[in-house]
């Protein structure tokens, strides 16, 4: 499998993600000779416990990340964050979730790069890194109000090897979601 990169926008103080600012960013991409194909979207779901019995929700994980991602539609991927656990299912977990009731979601959308040649997460490093730097300067010249930003997880914590796969690209996803959750957490208690 191909190594991925999940980035995410970082938006300036006091501005916001719309779609006039999407589309300069593809057209950045196109600038450099990136090409779109398909979709550039997975979904993700971010599952909070929902009780009828508060005294139950300590059994239950605090909350956990699902995720499918457009190159293996038949799998969705369950990240419990705090315990470094992903799990590989079959997409009808999903239709399982909904039907337990135990959980309650979220939804939100990300952006990937991906350099086909290397799965090896180490020898792509600096390739990737020096990508990002083009595309950086590409996104700067435009003057776009914020940044891409490229987290990368302790792969290791969650048992994943150096070669990449499917479990690699859900644990980034899982990462920057939790990097948009703790943001707007902190936009929302500064307004408070």
């Amino acid at each position: 499998m191909p190594l991925k990169w999940v980035l995410h926008w970082q938006p300036n103080a006091g501005s916001t993600v719309n779609s006039q600012i999407l589309s300069e960013v593809s057209q950045c991409v196109e600038s450099i000779n990136g090409l779109k194909q398909g979709r550039w979207k997975a979904t993700l779901t971010l599952y909070k416990p929902h009780t009828r019995e508060p005294s139950l929700t300590a059994e239950f994980p605090r909350d956990f990340l699902g995720v499918s991602v457009p190159e293996q539609p038949n799998k969705y991927y369950l990240i419990i964050r705090g315990q470094r656990i992903v799990l590989e299912a079959d997409s009808s977990i999903q239709t399982i979730m909904e039907k337990l009731q135990s959980y309650k979601t979220r939804l939100a959308l990300n952006f990937d790069v991906e350099y086909l040649p290397i799965s090896s997460m180490e020898k792509a490093r600096q390739i990737m890194g020096e990508f990002l730097e083009i595309w950086q300067e590409a996104v700067s010249k435009r003057s776009l109000p914020g940044q891409f930003m490229h987290i990368e997880p302790n792969f290791a914590e969650y048992g994943l090897a150096d070669h990449y796969t499917s479990q690699h690209t859900a644990v980034q996803y899982a990462t920057v979601m939790a990097q948009l959750i703790a943001t707007v957490q902190a936009v929302q208690s500064v307004r408070n």
